[in-house]
């Protein structure tokens, strides 16, 4: 089992370690897209959330229906995995219906959302089809990478940098917020949300390579 640190300044960042070349290719391909994001969006977490999220709604959804194919295909049950990923999924587009209503997108990040989104759900397509593992880790690695993105936009928050605003009622609904809550409380809970996904994505391909 690869080492998984846990550092001290975030009890929620943890980092798989890559133990094989389909790991390091999912590691070098989050970082290369993680250097277009902070290239692009620098500290607007906001707009960085509404771009990312609609791509990271994208692989649950991906995932969980060639699943339900396969056991559709081979009259056999999945284990649960396809309700986990299209709850991941779900989980997803909450995220995103949550951060329009907070970063107010212009037409061209509209415009953005909709090239990122084709081009990663057919970009994720094909790899789930030739190598399953390698696109459950590389979810893995892009959930490591928001983890540590929405824990750079809770320090922002918190140290006045960025405007703690109300939370959308979307997020309380959804969450089950205090009525009175702020987007520092809609940032904790986003985050957990992500570093959920990590541990169940990088627990599937653990799965896989067995």
């Amino acid at each position: 089992m690869p080492e998984q640190n846990q550092t001290e300044s975030d009890p929620l960042a943890t980092h798989h370690t890559p133990e094989n070349f389909s790991d390091r290719i999912a590691f070098r391909l989050t970082k290369m897209l993680r250097f277009c994001a902070d290239t692009f969006f620098a500290k607007r977490y906001g707009h960085r959330a509404v771009i990312l999220e609609t791509v990271a709604g994208v692989p649950g959804m991906v995932a969980g229906m060639l699943r339900h194919m396969r056991s559709l295909r081979r009259l056999e049950d999945d284990g649960g995995w396809i309700r986990t990923l299209l709850d991941e999924a779900e989980n997803e587009r909450m995220h995103l219906m949550t951060f329009i209503e907070i970063a107010k997108p212009n037409w061209f990040e509209r415009f953005l959302i909709l090239m990122a989104q084709g081009l990663f759900f057919t970009g994720f397509l094909v790899l789930y089809i030739i190598s399953a593992k390698t696109a459950h880790r590389l979810v893995g690695y892009f959930e490591e990478e928001a983890v540590f993105s929405y824990s750079c936009y809770l320090e922002e928050v918190e140290r006045g940098a960025i405007e703690n605003t109300p939370a959308p009622k979307i997020a309380i609904d959804y969450w089950n917020l205090d009525a009175d809550a702020r987007l520092r409380e809609v940032i904790i809970a986003v985050r957990a949300d992500e570093a959920g996904h990590r541990d169940v994505n990088h627990d599937f391909a653990n799965q896989l390579a067995r």
